[in-house]
């Protein structure tokens, strides 16, 4: 089984390492100290579990296991905390187990268990994120990842069976629907067409040309967006709120 640490205290990663290297069939693939590293190393490994901390730098664990959630196989992920106040929101963000530092040897080896269990299985858990929204969408592409600030975001675009994100530094694919994205992002992002989603902060105005057909105009746009017809009275709404 390939594991993943992800912890920013030296020692906690130490004391995991040792106490993992007293069971059989685990190769630890990787340790790193953040959350965005955390991704990054699962993009590259394919780890079968996370031991994951919950407060990191930047990114932390609940976000990442968001993340990984959408990852394809998905790799079980066990928080290891010094606190245990944030054991629902844990499961929540479909961990298999949660251990409180210092970690005890016997529950390490029950849930590389529970791990193996749902490895077998990837049915153990659900999906439910929980009310934490995320802040960063996550791209991958040929065994790497971008990590994209969701206030970076100009528009989404449905493309087949992925979402194209327009954003300040370019364009990439992430492989969630538009729907889930506008399920999780209703506040900041508004739709346009069924195949696109805007953000809010972008729209400068609304046009029609002589055809009678109405475009948006983002702040940042290279070019109007189509606006079908049934999405305009939602839009001027949206429009005038700015």
């Amino acid at each position: 089984m390939k594991v993943v640490i992800a912890d920013d205290e030296p020692l906690a990663r130490e004391r995991l390492r040792m106490l993992l290297g007293q069971l059989a069939g685990i190769e630890i693939v990787a340790e790193v100290g953040d959350g965005r590293s955390a991704l990054e190393a699962c993009a590259a490994h394919d780890p079968a579990l996370v031991l994951l901390d919950i407060a990191m730098p930047g990114i932390d664990g609940l976000e990442v296991a968001r993340h990984l959630s959408a990852f394809e196989p998905r790799p079980a992920v066990v928080f290891c905390t010094a606190y245990d106040a944030h054991a629902l929101k844990a499961f929540e963000a479909a961990a298999v187990d949660y251990l409180v530092k210092p970690v005890r040897p016997e529950r390490l080896q029950a849930a590389v268990e529970r791990a193996r269990t749902f490895t077998a299985g990837r049915d153990v858990v659900g999906e439910e994120h929980g009310d934490k929204r995320r802040t960063h969408l996550c791209a991958r592409l040929r065994g790497s990842l971008r990590l994209i600030p969701v206030e970076e975001v100009r528009y989404l675009q449905a493309e087949e069976k992925y979402v194209v994100v327009h954003h300040a530094r370019g364009e990439d694919l992430v492989e969630e629907s538009l729907k889930s994205l506008e399920d999780e992002f209703g506040d900041r992002f508004v739709r346009i067409h069924r195949n696109c989603l805007v953000a809010r902060h972008e729209l400068v105005e609304l046009r029609r040309d002589l055809d009678g057909h109405v475009h948006a105009v983002l702040r940042h746009g290279d070019r109007p967006l189509e606006v079908s017809r049934r999405c305009v009275p939602q839009l001027r709404d949206a429009v005038r709120q700015l």
